[in-house]
């Protein structure tokens, strides 16, 4: 297959695929659910979308990592939660249904941050005769964002309402397709970047680890500090750490057009599971069990 073909119709295509999967699990109860949730939705959104970028690019100056690998990163800090977030929320024994809703709140906000942080970020890390010689116009990228973030999410929501039946007993089957289509994507940056990889990897993964954990300390011991509790603190902790690597690797094939920028969410996606299931496993020795209503209503917000 072309690679232009892969870049700007296949690896787009996925993500939206990813997206209405996503969308499919989401209600509009689940954006009107954060309002029971203030205090914890409110410090996992600032650590999300203010504390992540600032640590994101406070590491990647300390650790010297400059031009098309630092606006990587950036893009990756620009990107709203991943779906799996949900998932190491369930077997973590946190808020499931805290998590869903602000998965799904995140990614409708993260259609303006991802531009203005993308664009802040070329300026920034590649001066202003670079960016302009990209030609990013705002409205553009928002509409292109829109494309392959919101839309895929709003139909989703949309076949969730009007199919209910038909979701409800492919979601698993879909769920699992999404999985399998982020590894490819992932696959794929790594593979047209793999020389690139060999050179720069081991400078990347430091950053990688360290923006992770720093993450999931600073959203979990914030939300402790703030009084919240501790299924919602290991929550916002997940929450504030996992990002939608899938976006952040399209992004830079399709929007920027730049692959080199998908390394560091190629890097980032690996380290940011073995980061956080290692959190999980942490999290189960104290969090308490579920009880049984409580594991049904947990099941019932995975779908």
């Amino acid at each position: 297959m072309h690679p232009d073909i892969v870049s700007t119709v296949v690896m787009p295509a996925g993500l939206a695929f990813i997206m209405f999967t996503l969308g499919a699990s989401l209600t509009l109860a689940d954006f009107r659910r954060v309002f029971l949730y203030p205090k914890a939705f409110g410090i996992g959104l600032a650590c999300h979308f203010v504390l992540l970028p600032v640590v994101t690019f406070s590491l990647v100056s300390l650790f010297g990592i400059t031009g098309a690998m630092a606006v990587g990163y950036m893009i990756v800090a620009a990107c709203p939660t991943g779906a799996t977030s949900n998932l190491l929320t369930y077997h973590a024994r946190a808020d499931v249904a805290l998590a869903v809703s602000f998965t799904a709140v995140a990614s409708l906000i993260a259609m303006l941050t991802v531009p203005l942080i993308m664009s802040w970020s070329l300026t920034h890390f590649l001066g202003a005769t670079v960016s302009g010689a990209i030609e990013l116009p705002a409205d553009i990228v928002m509409r292109q964002i829109f494309m392959i973030l919101g839309l895929p999410v709003g139909l989703g929501m949309i076949c969730r309402a009007r199919a209910s039946k038909f979701i409800h007993r492919w979601h698993a089957t879909m769920s699992n397709a999404a999985t399998v289509i982020f590894g490819v994507i992932v696959v794929v940056a790594v593979s047209n970047n793999w020389s690139m990889i060999k050179l720069h990897g081991w400078t990347l993964a430091p950053v990688g680890i360290a923006v992770n954990v720093t993450m999931l300390l600073l959203g979990f011991f914030l939300s402790r500090f703030a009084g919240v509790n501790i299924r919602q603190a290991a929550t916002v902790a997940i929450e504030s750490a996992v990002q939608n690597s899938a976006l952040a690797v399209v992004i830079a094939f399709t929007i920027i057009k730049d692959e080199s920028m998908a390394i560091p969410a190629a890097v980032y996606s690996l380290f940011m599971y073995l980061t956080g299931i290692s959190f999980v496993f942490i999290m189960r020795r104290f969090a308490p069990p579920r009880s049984a209503e409580e594991e049904a209503q947990a099941q019932a917000s995975m779908h």
